[in-house]
């Protein structure tokens, strides 16, 4: 069972991570659009079909959903904490991504000052300029899943041809203003075994956490059914050793 988003803005919803957080989704209503097709996405399925007939939102239509949500909240005397890019799928892929970025802060200096405008980011399109200015602007948080590009693959299946390495090289450019997020998770994909607990992929992934030196490190495991239904919840036991292996380089990390 997918869980898709209808409309632009949504919420606001409690969030752990980023408290009052009013969602934003500047992808296609309806269907999942997203650069990766991870094994666990509680969206589902990246369908070939949705990725090529989907029609993007336009900035004026985001602008005016957004701007009247925020008065509507203003109204009610809800102070959002973060004004959030999330949604049904990957939203630097919006073609007009960063005019999009530049009326939201726009919009939020004029509401509600003190709120973040957070990115959550799959990381793929960090490589293209236009998309890094954008986000140098915002507060991000950037997926990291993998330690090896033989599980990135299994576990992210790409639709482009980004690699893990062009990823962390990418990641780097925010010279350590960012937010690294990681989802563990093993199972079995025909026969191919997954799991980015494994002792390589953990020294990996802390070798790469060491080359992008993030403000913080969050880490979760599976909360919704994932779409491959073969793949096992890491215990929040086991998640804890490997936060405590992040915190031993000096990084802060929370468990989800």
């Amino acid at each position: 069972m997918s869980f898709l988003f209808d409309s632009v803005v949504f919420g606001p919803v409690k969030s752990r991570r980023l408290g009052v957080s009013l969602g934003m989704n500047i992808v296609p209503a309806h269907i999942k659009f997203c650069s990766f097709n991870c094994i666990y996405c509680e969206c589902g399925w990246t369908q070939a079909s949705d990725v090529e007939s989907g029609d993007f939102f336009t900035p004026g239509l985001i602008r005016e959903a957004l701007e009247n949500r925020l008065i509507s909240l203003s109204q009610e005397g809800i102070t959002p904490d973060a004004i959030t890019f999330a949604g049904n799928g990957e939203p630097t892929i919006h073609p007009q991504f960063d005019i999009i970025v530049d009326d939201t802060i726009a919009l939020r200096n004029k509401y509600f000052p003190k709120a973040r405008v957070v990115v959550l980011s799959n990381s793929t399109m960090t490589g293209e300029p236009k998309i890094l200015n954008a986000l140098l602007k915002t507060h991000n948080i950037m997926k990291l899943d993998a330690g090896t590009e033989e599980t990135f693959r299994l576990i992210n299946l790409p639709r482009t041809e980004i690699t893990l390495a062009q990823i962390v090289e990418n990641l780097k450019k925010f010279n350590g203003d960012i937010i690294i997020q990681t989802m563990f998770v093993r199972g079995v994909a025909g026969d191919k075994i997954i799991d980015n607990t494994k002792p390589l992929e953990l020294n990996n992934l802390l070798k790469y956490i060491t080359q992008i030196n993030p403000r913080e490190v969050m880490i979760y495991s599976l909360d919704r059914l994932p779409p491959m239904a073969q793949l096992e919840k890491i215990s929040k036991e086991e998640l804890e050793i490997i936060a405590e292996k992040i915190r031993q380089l000096n990084y802060p990390c929370t468990v989800y």
